[in-house]
């Protein structure tokens, strides 16, 4: 299968096969207005299947880089500007998670409150967060996001 290039926008690559469908739908895609292409199960050297996204005339600011990284750890951002890459990154998890992912406990005071969450990375690799309030630990598994 080939896809084509895009003159301008960004593309993420190397989300795993499971993931993609759930950063099309965090990042809104599904509600966009440029041209989004993805595909899943696609042949990786690295990964042995992968996915991709390709959206057109989009280029995401830090928050949704972040929420890119919680999901899709190993995604790599392709920025495309006049059909060359002018950046080319592995995201990172962030040490700490802001507004972005609601708490697991439901008594937390982000769940009763108008209290923005706040989170601290524990454990980057298998994407562990604790909750700044309540001490709860929320990971891949049971994370929520806002």
């Amino acid at each position: 299968m080939v896809v084509s290039a895009i003159d301008n926008g960004t593309v993420i690559d190397h989300i795993p096969v499971q993931n993609v469908f759930q950063v099309v739908r965090l990042l809104g895609l599904d509600h966009c207005d440029e041209q989004v292409l993805f595909g899943t199960n696609l042949d990786s050297q690295k990964y042995g299947k992968k996915g991709i996204i390709k959206v057109h005339n989009k280029f995401f600011e830090r928050e949704d880089i972040n929420k890119i990284a919680l999901i899709a750890p190993t995604a790599t951002l392709i920025v495309i500007n006049n059909f060359k890459v002018v950046e080319k990154k592995r995201v990172e998890v962030p040490d700490q998670v802001l507004k972005v992912v609601k708490c697991v406990n439901p008594n937390c005071v982000t769940n009763v409150e108008n209290v923005p969450t706040k989170f601290k990375v524990i454990n980057k690799e298998e994407v562990k967060l604790r909750c700044h309030y309540c001490e709860k630990i929320t990971d891949k598994r049971n994370m929520g996001f806002r």
